[in-house]
């Protein structure tokens, strides 16, 4: 009798045992399904970026063209102008920046 009770107990722990295990892998299951298509929402995007830099790159290809054997002279003018450019964004910062600390000198004072 007592053989009984103890083989009835151990079946019924492994059945638990086994329960918990299942729904265990279940649910790591289901949360890579739900990764996986993020992933693929991800992928998508990425494709989507790709294709949009693959066009722009085809409407301006000297964008980023290899320059060695181009015309220095051609090359001087468009470092100028990049400089130029450069050069007006950073004093547009730096007038932000001047506002900014008069405005924190006017809040502390």
């Amino acid at each position: 009798m007592i053989w009984f009770v103890v083989w009835t107990v151990l079946v019924l722990g492994a059945l638990v045992v086994i329960a918990v295990l299942l729904r265990r892998l279940w649910r790591q299951a289901v949360a890579l399904g739900r990764q996986l298509a993020e992933a693929s929402d991800v992928l998508a995007r990425l494709a989507d970026q790709v294709e949009a830099l693959q066009a722009a790159q085809e409407r301006d290809p000297d964008l980023t063209a290899p320059a060695l054997f181009d015309d220095p002279d051609v090359l001087r003018a468009r470092l100028a102008a990049l400089r130029d450019s450069a050069a007006g964004r950073r004093a547009e910062r730096t007038e932000r920046a001047a506002r900014t600390a008069t405005g924190w000198r006017a809040y502390w004072s």
